[in-house]
């Protein structure tokens, strides 16, 4: 169906109607009144009767459209024809919103955000949209980039996962959405539904292979291991600490910023400044490491150089080489960080207090991530509910002889003995008696 909209920003008339599996738009520079609309309006009924016989031919109704196909002007049409063609060389390109759009966003953003949003635009949004114009972009386009996008290869020649491409979707999608806003027209993106991406795999260490890994490591990196497998931290919030968050009279850590290669950042929620209990191997670990600090540096895991500890570095030179002396699993360090939260949960340590440690607002993560890892968090083996039933049957079954204990002493053994029975037979009717 061809509808007549207005522009809510200029109160001037457009198309929209879909078109060979894409969504047009055809703005005019027709303010809405009433001989305009009519107009309008009979455009709309032999664009829609062309379409349903199958013979509309874009050229014909929009010559100067970049859509359009023939150049051939509709006659009768004149000026529809000239208030396309300057709504159109108005409408601004996809590089030219995207721009604008980073630009206003940037002060949000954190800057490792930042920086992988300008990635998105350079490597795979601007080279595929860049020249095209904003309303000429349908859900079409939008679901043929992304069929394109998971025909991909990544670095190590497997195809882009699901997640790498709803990230790439989810930063065209705002753009798109913020740009049809401000037109006020519907946004193509608002509708599409991300890929389904693989659940992230869950592979904490279990106790033995944590000593066993503190025991084995390099000595200056034995310290960073016991804090990360017991306090749960982030890996940009472990390389963040500073030694002025460290309280060892009030055994307290503050955690107070993150740092990854793009710098010194902001914590990654707002849940996510807190204030922890160091455990005592925590405590102890920094009490002998404080030993090895540099007077002017103020990180508590840095490199010989002063820095902060390089988290890619960390993982290629030390940590996968550990694991692989061990014969361990590899996974990632950030499985320290799961590690930790089932091992408290397992000793039996209050939800609440395991979400603030590690930097949670709420609990739902970790029932909905770690309770398959804790029989005890959240029972789901039927036990808790036939001990229930049990226990029931038992009270239901068992004799009740409505007396004191002082009064069942005084009774004799013939006067106990015929109590028995009769309560017998009461609960076991047809009973004869017999025991």
């Amino acid at each position: 169906m061809v509808k007549v909209r207005v522009r809510p920003e200029t109160g001037n008339l457009y198309l929209d109607f879909g078109y060979r599996g894409a969504r047009c738009r055809e703005y005019t520079a027709l303010t809405d009144t009433p001989s305009n609309r009519r107009q309008v309006q009979a455009l709309a009924r032999r664009i829609e009767h062309d379409l349903r016989s199958g013979s509309f031919e874009y050229g014909r109704y929009f010559p100067d459209s970049p859509r359009a196909t023939r150049p051939l002007v509709v006659v009768g049409m004149p000026s529809i024809a000239a208030a396309t063609k300057a709504c159109a060389a108005a409408a601004p390109t996809f590089r030219e919103f995207a721009e604008t759009w980073f630009k206003e966003s940037e002060p949000r953003w954190r800057k490792r955000y930042h920086a992988a949003v300008r990635d998105e635009l350079d490597k795979h949004l601007l080279p595929w949209f860049g020249d095209k114009p904003i309303p000429d972009i349908g859900r079409a386009d939008i679901l043929g980039f992304r069929a394109e996008f998971a025909r991909r290869k990544g670095r190590r020649g497997a195809l882009v996962s699901a997640k790498r491409i709803n990230k790439v979707i989810g930063v065209f999608s705002s753009i798109l959405n913020e740009a049809c806003d401000r037109q006020g027209v519907p946004s193509p993106a608002r509708g599409i539904k991300p890929l389904k991406q693989k659940r992230s795999e869950i592979l904490p260490f279990s106790l033995a292979e944590v000593d066993l890994m503190v025991a084995t490591v390099r000595q200056d990196y034995r310290a960073y291991l016991i804090v990360r497998f017991f306090t749960g931290l982030r890996t940009g919030e472990v390389n963040g600490l500073q030694w002025q968050d460290i309280d060892f009279a009030e055994n307290l850590m503050k955690v107070e910023r993150s740092v990854s290669r793009d710098g010194d950042g902001e914590l990654k929620t707002e849940g996510s400044h807190r204030v922890i209990q160091m455990v005592p191997q925590v405590r102890a670990a920094l009490q002998a490491h404080l030993a090895t600090k540099t007077e002017s540096c103020p990180w508590v895991f840095s490199t010989r150089h002063g820095n902060p500890i390089d988290a890619v570095n960390f993982t290629n030179r030390v940590w996968y080489p550990l694991l692989r002396l061990l014969g361990l699993r590899l996974r990632a360090p950030y499985q320290t960080r799961h590690t930790a939260a089932t091992l408290m949960l397992a000793a039996g340590e209050n939800p609440e207090w395991v979400a603030h440690t590690l930097g949670h607002s709420t609990t739902e993560m970790l029932f909905r991530v770690y309770s398959r890892f804790i029989p005890n968090l959240t029972r789901n083996d039927g036990r808790a509910f036939a001990g229930l039933l049990s226990d029931r049957s038992r009270s239901a079954t068992a004799p009740s002889v409505g007396l004191t204990r002082s009064q069942i002493e005084s009774l004799g053994a013939d006067e106990l003995r015929t109590l028995l029975l009769q309560r017998v037979r009461e609960q076991s009717p047809g009973s004869t008696g017999h025991i």
